[in-house]
């Protein structure tokens, strides 16, 4: 099993900044793409950002320029830091990793339990 642990959360005001992060443990042989994605209330879950194994990454339009997905592959880890922060940036915040188990099994998405961000005056 893989498991996905978030932090970082919290309640921040308009303009600020957060940093998240997201560790995967157990058996692991191999990550390809990580990402995160978020659900405000009411809405449906979005992708936010996504890196590939090879450090390409990709941005929702609504959070281009302000929010920057890095990995550092020897720690399985994911963050997501987050600038000019906007109310309407609030969302529960899941990760997301696709990884392969042993060499030969196939690739699975794992999820995280989610990490909530508020912004908010």
């Amino acid at each position: 099993q893989v498991q996905l642990v978030e932090s970082g959360g919290g309640l921040v005001q308009p303009g600020g900044s957060l940093r998240l992060s997201c560790a995967a443990s157990g058996r692991i042989f191999s990550i390809n793409a990580m990402a995160w994605y978020r659900q405000a209330p009411g809405k449906q879950r979005e992708l936010a950002a996504r890196i590939s194994s090879g450090g390409i990454t990709n941005y929702a339009d609504s959070v281009k320029g302000r929010f920057t997905i890095s990995r550092d592959n020897a720690k399985n880890t994911v963050y997501l830091q987050m600038t000019r922060l906007k109310p309407e940036d609030t969302a529960v915040y899941y990760c997301n990793v696709e990884a392969k188990r042993s060499s030969w099994s196939s690739a699975y998405n794992y999820w995280g339990q989610g990490t909530q961000v508020t912004v908010s005056s």
